[in-house]
């Protein structure tokens, strides 16, 4: 029987495949990271050494209150400042006490000192600039983002983390950057647990607005949950999983395909579906993507080899292809899913993980 299985599933392949790969954007289309088309100019002018497109963008979302855009531009910003620094130079040379100039000065200087071996220590020497910068920001809550992603890493108590928030969510009770902050502090790889992570997720997406990226915050819980060993509490149960996975899934339907806001979210939730063994839902989703991938999750991988993340997207895409070609009855329209009891499976067997 293995053997007619065998067979049968090489059938069901080259039938299926082809046409499951034509539904999909091509692989040399795919985008890694790709800006949005106001972070765009900036980073082009940046290139050419001009900082002033990324000084008026960054002064005009903090202007209008668009604080999910404005936090994921200071991390853009701030990573290409990371190789290519000569434009952020001169523009603090030139606004010493431009706010956003500082705020993607403290960006990257947190993320250097989280990359040293030293990482405390860095991060400590540090909190002063982090508290200027965010007892500054009456109304912005991105520093204070900054600042709980430096307290995690300078081993800060609960107490401290726990005034740091209500300064983030005084500002913007939902806001996405600062909710994935504090997850990541209660995730049990840090200061909390699987249960305690899943909790805060929870309560959090029941909050959120419809459309608010906050409501995958589950999502993200699963997938810290899916990678970090047991702890104390245990694992993570299936059925919270699969309750994430069912939000994601409905919050990412609600934008359209190849929505590049999304787009983090999305490659997310597929990460988790193929380490669900998902592979009807994990595809659909891939088509929900569209050319947007993202280094979150792909480049966190715990069982790739050095590599681009680029390539671990694109080979997660074509094993949900061929996963779900090879379970296809042959009479069968690949993308109505394999039949039932063939689609899932247990967590983590054989798909990507992250570290």
């Amino acid at each position: 029987m293995s053997l007619l299985r065998a067979l049968l599933g090489t059938v069901r392949s080259a039938r299926h495949a082809p046409r499951l790969a034509a539904a999909l954007v091509p692989d040399a289309d795919v985008l890694l990271d790709a800006p949005d088309g106001r972070l765009a100019p900036a980073l082009v002018a940046a290139a050419l050494g001009d900082p002033e497109p990324a000084a008026k963008l960054l002064a005009t979302t903090r202007d209008a209150g668009e604080w999910e855009d404005r936090d994921r531009y200071v991390t853009r910003l701030a990573t290409f400042a990371y190789n290519r620094g000569d434009w952020l130079t001169e523009w603090l040379a030139a606004a010493p006490g431009d706010p956003d100039a500082l705020l993607v000065t403290a960006q990257l200087a947190v993320r250097r000192a989280w990359e040293s071996p030293a990482r405390a220590e860095r991060l400590r020497e540090l909190a002063p600039l982090v508290r200027e910068i965010a007892g500054e920001a009456p109304h912005d809550p991105v520093p204070w983002r900054l600042a709980l992603d430096h307290a995690r890493g300078a081993h800060a108590g609960h107490a401290v983390f726990e005034s740091l928030w209500e300064q983030a969510v005084r500002r913007s009770p939902h806001h996405y950057g600062c909710h994935v902050a504090a997850l990541k502090y209660l995730s049990a790889q840090w200061y909390g647990s699987h249960r305690a992570a899943f909790d805060f997720a929870e309560q959090a997406a029941d909050d959120a607005a419809p459309d608010s990226l906050v409501g995958a915050l589950p999502v993200r819980a699963a997938y810290d949950g899916l990678r970090v060993p047991p702890g104390p509490d245990g694992s993570v149960p299936a059925g919270r999983v699969d309750r994430a996975v069912v939000r994601a899934l409905v919050l990412s339907a609600a934008f359209p395909a190849g929505d590049p806001w999304p787009a983090e979210v999305r490659n997310l939730l597929a990460y988790v579906l193929v380490e669900r063994a998902r592979w009807a839902e994990a595809w659909e989703e891939f088509g929900r993507i569209g050319p947007y991938a993202t280094s979150f999750p792909w480049g966190a991988a715990r069982d790739a080899a050095p590599g681009d993340p680029l390539f671990r997207f694109l080979a997660a895409r074509d094993r949900v292809r061929g996963e779900l070609a090879r379970r296809t009855p042959l009479g069968a329209d690949p993308k109505d899913g394999p039949r039932r009891g063939t689609g899932r499976g247990r967590a983590g067997r054989g798909g990507p993980g992250g570290h």
